[in-house]
């Protein structure tokens, strides 16, 4: 497979743990948000991680990433995202859609989320790999059923966090170029200016969660 295919749907999924690569590579730096790659173990696609500084608490960005229905409004070239079973305030699945351009075939996928934090270092963790199951596989949208990406919420200050989010994945099919290159380069810099604003929003700017300690 083309180690290009995996950014196709770069941070697309709001999806575990990957990941213990060292070898991050900067492949990108611009209005504060650096994208690296990395080569994954025993795969030929690369895996992707995006940085970068908010002012929020993780109370706030763990309540937007968890409000899965409103990704559309933020997550790029999301079409649809619904809920389809709440476990507990810190887990659950969703299922969700992501639009691509004709005649490119739209995917799909089902996703656990999971929200953890070590009690000493508060930094946050929500996992969210692709599972199988819960929704039937759609005439037309191409199934995504291996991909791990795991955000990472660390505490720097009263209202201040750093964000990593790091993914690896199959998209399945074939990806022209030009689309490929498009979700590398824009897709990371769309979703984190995107983040910024939804936190602004009085819905998470008043938020806090019983599970995460700021």
């Amino acid at each position: 497979m083309n180690k290009l295919l995996l950014t196709a749907l770069l941070l697309v999924l709001k999806l575990s743990p990957l990941f213990g690569q060292s070898d991050w590579k900067l492949k990108s730096d611009k209005e504060g948000i650096k994208i690296y790659t990395s080569v994954a173990p025993g795969s030929n696609v690369r895996a992707i991680k995006a940085e970068g500084e908010f002012n929020a608490t993780a109370s706030q960005l763990v309540a937007l990433i968890m409000d899965v229905n409103t990704s559309p409004d933020w997550v790029y070239h999301v079409k649809s995202c619904v809920l389809i079973k709440r476990v507990s305030p810190s887990e659950l699945y969703y299922y969700s859609e992501v639009n691509l351009p004709w005649p490119v075939a739209n995917r799909d996928f089902v996703a656990h989320l999971t929200v953890s934090q070590n009690p000493d270092t508060k930094v946050v963790t929500i996992d969210g790999p692709a599972v199988a199951g819960f929704v039937p596989k759609k005439e037309g949208i191409v199934r995504v059923n291996d991909s791990k990406g795991k955000w990472v919420i660390t505490p720097l200050g009263p209202d201040q966090i750093k964000v990593e989010y790091s993914i690896h994945v199959d998209p399945g099919g074939a990806l022209p170029s030009w689309l490929v290159n498009s979700f590398a380069t824009d897709g990371p810099v769309k979703i984190f200016r995107n983040i910024k604003l939804q936190l602004q929003k009085p819905v998470y700017k008043k938020t806090y969660l019983a599970f995460v300690e700021n």
